[in-house]
């Protein structure tokens, strides 16, 4: 179908929906045919916003609408798995906001169906659409970073609560998705601590550790009850590092030449000498492009290319995955989860 614009329609209309839908109206060769949602008047805000757009409460007038080819599922966690399933099965490509599902076996049968129906699966991953981390990724692979030493990223804000995920599934899910992006390799185990402030509700505040094959190490700290909003991140090279800021309004990657030298040890390991490197900081530009546009005509291409997305079936399964682990790993008080090896790579006929 490279010829033909592609006809989308949206279900759920609330925190995220809005921000897909007025992106998926702005890309290119895509059409938002209708909206879902179970609430009349988010459904009456969506009109307003886009007059020409059908409204409806129930879902599966999006699956019987011959005009739209693929689903925008922009609903709680809990429902991702029966809605995408639903939608792979009366012939619509989908793109599901992240976490793809609440469990591995679901994100499986999800991959498999949608192998079986040669049609796309994407999930929301919106961080590695961003300029900034596909800047992060490019300097990594020309090897300007030269070996990865370390990833310390901390997310923080204050809210929003969710009643369905715990904190890990609402913010971790972003830095974990980077870092599948950014790094060659998978993380072999995963070490997690974390604790609710709020009777009966899930854990606002968790730390994750990821561990790798070679000294490569990644931490994120996530927190619901933070007094500023944080987005900040840190990864150590052995060449250069790097300081990415997301809240920053501009320059929100900074390349630093500084790091360590290490001269040749005598005797034994305390006698080395360790020498520090402090050179120029560099702010690369990057386009102001907004990064759930450049998704969603992603996403619009793998369409009508029949092409596997960036952020495919697969890496969101990898994702839901080393989540599964850490929420294991909280459960035991911080002990360290071993992670399978990566899962095999879908490829769209």
């Amino acid at each position: 179908m490279w010829n033909e614009v592609v006809g989308v329609g949206v279900v759920g209309y609330g925190y995220w929906g809005p921000n897909l839908a007025r992106n998926f109206a702005n890309a290119d060769a895509a059409q938002l045919v209708a909206i879902c949602d179970m609430d009349p008047a988010k459904l009456a805000l969506a009109k307003r916003h886009h007059p020409a757009v059908v409204t409806t409460t129930e879902f599966r007038n999006l699956l019987t609408d011959s005009r739209i080819d693929a689903v925008v599922i922009a609903t709680p966690a809990q429902t991702h798995y029966e809605l995408a399933l639903a939608a792979l099965r009366a012939g619509k490509h989908v793109l599901v906001e992240k976490p793809l599902t609440e469990k591995s076996a679901q994100a499986r049968h999800l991959i498999e169906e949608a192998e079986q129906q040669r049609l796309v699966l994407m999930v929301d991953h919106t961080f590695i659409y961003t300029p900034a981390v596909k800047k992060i990724r490019e300097l990594i692979v020309q090897g300007a970073l030269g070996d990865i030493y370390y990833y310390n990223g901390t997310r923080a804000s204050l809210g929003l609560f969710q009643s369905d995920v715990n904190v890990i599934w609402d913010l971790a899910v972003h830095d974990i998705s980077i870092i599948q992006y950014i790094l060659d390799e998978d993380p072999v185990a995963v070490s997690a601590t974390g604790t609710s402030h709020v009777a009966g509700a899930p854990a606002n505040m968790a730390q994750i550790t990821l561990f790798f094959p070679n000294n490569c190490i990644a931490h994120i700290n996530v927190n619901w009850l933070s007094p500023v909003k944080v987005r900040q991140t840190f990864i150590g090279g052995s060449r250069k590092m790097i300081v990415y800021d997301d809240v920053e309004a501009s320059e929100k990657v900074k390349v630093y030449d500084k790091g360590i030298t290490i001269s040749g040890m005598t005797e034994g390991a305390h006698q080395l000498r360790i020498g520090y490197r402090a050179g120029d900081m560099w702010v690369p530009h990057l386009p102001a492009k907004e990064a759930l546009l450049t998704e969603a005509e992603h996403f619009i291409t793998c369409v009508r290319m029949g092409a596997s997305p960036m952020s495919n079936g697969t890496s969101g399964l990898r994702v839901v995955e080393i989540l599964e682990a850490a929420s294991r790993s909280i459960a035991a008080q911080g002990k360290p989860i071993a992670l399978t090896s990566n899962p095999r790579t879908v490829e769209l006929v």
